[in-house]
Protein backbone atom coordinates (compact mmCIF):
# COMPACT_ATOMS: atom_id res chain seq x y z
CA UNK A 1 0.00 0.00 0.00
CA UNK A 2 1.59 3.42 -0.99
CA UNK A 3 2.33 5.97 1.68
CA UNK A 4 3.68 9.75 1.85
CA UNK A 5 6.99 9.89 4.06
CA UNK A 6 8.54 12.79 4.68
CA UNK A 7 12.32 12.64 5.62
CA UNK A 8 13.28 15.64 7.56
CA UNK A 9 16.58 17.16 9.16
CA UNK A 10 18.80 20.15 9.12
CA UNK A 11 20.58 21.59 6.69
CA UNK A 12 23.67 19.37 5.36
CA UNK A 13 21.95 15.91 6.54
CA UNK A 14 22.46 14.38 3.51
CA UNK A 15 18.67 14.28 2.34
CA UNK A 16 19.58 14.68 -1.28
CA UNK A 17 21.81 11.89 -0.83
CA UNK A 18 19.35 9.40 0.66
CA UNK A 19 16.93 10.54 -2.07
CA UNK A 20 19.00 9.43 -4.73
CA UNK A 21 20.28 6.61 -3.25
CA UNK A 22 16.15 5.53 -3.31
CA UNK A 23 15.71 6.87 -6.56
CA UNK A 24 18.29 4.60 -7.78
CA UNK A 25 17.24 1.65 -5.61
CA UNK A 26 14.30 1.85 -7.41
CA UNK A 27 15.79 1.78 -11.00
CA UNK A 28 17.95 -0.93 -10.39
CA UNK A 29 14.55 -3.31 -10.38
CA UNK A 30 13.51 -1.74 -13.29
CA UNK A 31 10.83 0.53 -11.89
CA UNK A 32 10.44 4.15 -13.28
CA UNK A 33 10.82 7.35 -10.57
CA UNK A 34 9.75 10.85 -10.57
CA UNK A 35 11.72 12.90 -8.85
CA UNK A 36 10.69 16.91 -8.51
CA UNK A 37 12.82 19.72 -7.79
CA UNK A 38 12.20 23.78 -7.11
CA UNK A 39 12.36 25.95 -9.95
CA UNK A 40 14.51 28.33 -8.46
CA UNK A 41 17.29 26.07 -7.08
CA UNK A 42 19.75 26.26 -9.83
CA UNK A 43 23.25 25.70 -7.90
CA UNK A 44 23.95 23.10 -9.95
CA UNK A 45 21.86 23.25 -13.26
CA UNK A 46 18.53 23.49 -14.15
CA UNK A 47 16.44 20.70 -13.50
CA UNK A 48 18.91 18.80 -11.48
CA UNK A 49 19.13 17.22 -7.87
CA UNK A 50 22.39 17.08 -7.11
CA UNK A 51 23.46 15.95 -4.05
CA UNK A 52 26.98 17.48 -1.97
CA UNK A 53 28.86 14.82 -2.87
CA UNK A 54 28.55 15.05 -6.44
CA UNK A 55 25.63 12.22 -6.97
CA UNK A 56 22.69 13.72 -9.22
CA UNK A 57 19.97 13.17 -11.73
CA UNK A 58 17.35 14.72 -13.93
CA UNK A 59 14.39 16.19 -12.00
CA UNK A 60 10.85 18.07 -13.35
CA UNK A 61 10.65 21.84 -11.42
CA UNK A 62 8.43 22.50 -9.70
CA UNK A 63 6.84 26.44 -8.81
CA UNK A 64 4.34 27.43 -6.06
CA UNK A 65 1.70 27.23 -8.93
CA UNK A 66 2.53 23.11 -10.54
CA UNK A 67 0.30 20.99 -9.66
CA UNK A 68 2.16 18.16 -8.66
CA UNK A 69 -0.84 15.36 -9.04
CA UNK A 70 -2.01 16.19 -12.53
CA UNK A 71 2.10 16.32 -13.84
CA UNK A 72 2.44 12.84 -12.79
CA UNK A 73 -1.09 11.58 -14.16
CA UNK A 74 -0.20 12.90 -17.28
CA UNK A 75 3.06 10.71 -16.75
CA UNK A 76 1.25 7.46 -15.32
CA UNK A 77 -0.63 8.03 -18.82
CA UNK A 78 3.10 7.19 -20.72
CA UNK A 79 4.06 4.64 -18.83
CA UNK A 80 3.88 2.92 -15.03
CA UNK A 81 5.29 5.19 -12.16
CA UNK A 82 6.64 3.61 -9.07
CA UNK A 83 7.66 6.32 -6.61
CA UNK A 84 7.52 9.80 -6.97
CA UNK A 85 10.73 11.96 -4.71
CA UNK A 86 10.64 15.30 -3.85
CA UNK A 87 13.59 17.72 -2.84
CA UNK A 88 13.42 20.05 -0.73
CA UNK A 89 10.16 19.40 -0.02
CA UNK A 90 9.66 22.73 2.73
CA UNK A 91 8.91 25.30 -0.38
CA UNK A 92 5.57 23.00 -1.27
CA UNK A 93 2.41 24.78 -0.84
CA UNK A 94 -0.35 23.36 1.32
CA UNK A 95 -2.18 22.45 -1.83
CA UNK A 96 1.12 20.82 -3.19
CA UNK A 97 1.34 18.85 0.07
CA UNK A 98 -2.38 17.65 -0.61
CA UNK A 99 -1.15 16.97 -4.22
CA UNK A 100 1.15 14.09 -2.84
CA UNK A 101 -1.78 13.08 -0.83
CA UNK A 102 -3.27 12.79 -3.91
CA UNK A 103 -0.98 11.10 -5.84
CA UNK A 104 -0.84 8.51 -2.98
CA UNK A 105 -4.27 8.11 -2.64
CA UNK A 106 -6.16 8.29 -5.83
CA UNK A 107 -2.67 7.09 -8.24
CA UNK A 108 -1.66 4.35 -5.34
CA UNK A 109 1.91 6.03 -5.88
CA UNK A 110 4.17 5.91 -3.06
CA UNK A 111 5.66 9.59 -2.59
CA UNK A 112 9.09 10.55 -1.00
CA UNK A 113 9.33 14.14 0.36
CA UNK A 114 12.68 15.54 1.56
CA UNK A 115 13.26 18.74 3.37
CA UNK A 116 14.38 21.10 6.49
CA UNK A 117 11.61 21.16 9.24
CA UNK A 118 12.31 24.77 9.80
CA UNK A 119 14.08 27.64 8.75
CA UNK A 120 16.69 30.13 9.87
CA UNK A 121 14.77 31.71 12.51
CA UNK A 122 13.39 28.35 13.56
CA UNK A 123 9.86 28.90 12.10
CA UNK A 124 8.29 26.19 10.17
CA UNK A 125 8.05 25.94 6.42
CA UNK A 126 4.45 25.81 4.94
CA UNK A 127 5.74 22.59 3.31
CA UNK A 128 7.06 20.87 5.91
CA UNK A 129 4.38 21.82 8.35
CA UNK A 130 1.64 20.38 6.63
CA UNK A 131 3.78 17.02 5.35
CA UNK A 132 4.33 16.41 9.59
CA UNK A 133 0.53 16.57 10.17
CA UNK A 134 -0.38 14.59 6.62
CA UNK A 135 2.32 11.62 5.92
CA UNK A 136 1.74 8.68 7.49
CA UNK A 137 5.77 8.27 7.74
CA UNK A 138 7.44 10.45 9.09
CA UNK A 139 11.86 9.72 9.56
CA UNK A 140 14.39 12.36 10.48
CA UNK A 141 17.99 12.15 8.70
CA UNK A 142 20.32 13.01 11.75
CA UNK A 143 23.35 15.06 11.51
CA UNK A 144 25.09 16.82 14.46
CA UNK A 145 26.46 20.21 16.10
CA UNK A 146 30.07 21.01 16.10
CA UNK A 147 29.78 20.00 19.96
CA UNK A 148 28.94 16.61 19.20
CA UNK A 149 25.08 16.82 20.18
CA UNK A 150 22.21 16.30 17.29
CA UNK A 151 21.82 19.11 15.18
CA UNK A 152 18.04 20.44 15.38
CA UNK A 153 18.47 24.38 14.69
CA UNK A 154 19.81 26.02 11.07
CA UNK A 155 21.50 29.04 11.37
CA UNK A 156 22.14 31.71 8.07
CA UNK A 157 25.59 33.22 8.23
CA UNK A 158 26.94 36.11 6.01
CA UNK A 159 30.56 35.96 4.27
CA UNK A 160 32.14 36.74 7.52
CA UNK A 161 30.68 33.94 9.07
CA UNK A 162 28.64 35.92 11.51
CA UNK A 163 25.07 34.61 12.16
CA UNK A 164 22.48 36.75 10.49
CA UNK A 165 18.52 37.18 12.72
CA UNK A 166 16.33 38.49 9.77
CA UNK A 167 15.60 38.31 6.08
CA UNK A 168 13.45 36.27 3.89
CA UNK A 169 12.62 32.87 4.59
CA UNK A 170 13.91 31.75 1.21
CA UNK A 171 17.21 31.89 0.54
CA UNK A 172 19.09 28.96 -1.39
CA UNK A 173 22.90 28.49 -0.29
CA UNK A 174 24.84 25.62 1.09
CA UNK A 175 28.37 25.27 4.00
CA UNK A 176 28.83 28.76 2.62
CA UNK A 177 25.30 30.18 4.27
CA UNK A 178 24.15 27.72 6.42
CA UNK A 179 25.58 25.84 9.88
CA UNK A 180 23.25 23.05 11.40
CA UNK A 181 23.76 23.30 14.92
CA UNK A 182 22.22 22.05 18.47
CA UNK A 183 18.92 24.62 19.67
CA UNK A 184 21.08 25.29 22.91
CA UNK A 185 23.95 26.69 20.03
CA UNK A 186 21.07 28.03 18.46
CA UNK A 187 20.20 29.93 21.03
CA UNK A 188 23.50 31.15 21.79
CA UNK A 189 24.18 31.58 18.15
CA UNK A 190 27.29 29.70 18.03
CA UNK A 191 28.70 28.19 15.35
CA UNK A 192 31.94 26.57 15.99
CA UNK A 193 34.60 26.15 13.67
CA UNK A 194 34.33 24.90 10.27
CA UNK A 195 37.16 22.26 8.42
CA UNK A 196 38.13 25.37 6.65
CA UNK A 197 39.06 27.28 10.05
CA UNK A 198 40.47 24.25 11.37
CA UNK A 199 42.65 23.43 8.08
CA UNK A 200 43.92 27.61 8.46
CA UNK A 201 45.49 26.37 11.75
CA UNK A 202 47.65 23.06 10.26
Amino acid sequence: MAKLHFYYSAMNAGKTTTLLQSSYNYQERGMTTVLFTPDFDNRYGIGKVTSRIGLAADAEMFSRATNLFEQVATKMRQQPIHCVLVDEAQFLTKAQVMQLTDIVDELDIPVLAYGLRTDFLANPFEGSQYLMAWAESLSEIKTICHCGRKATHTMRIDENGEVITSGDQVGIGGNDRYVSVCRKHYKTKQIGRSPRQVGMDL
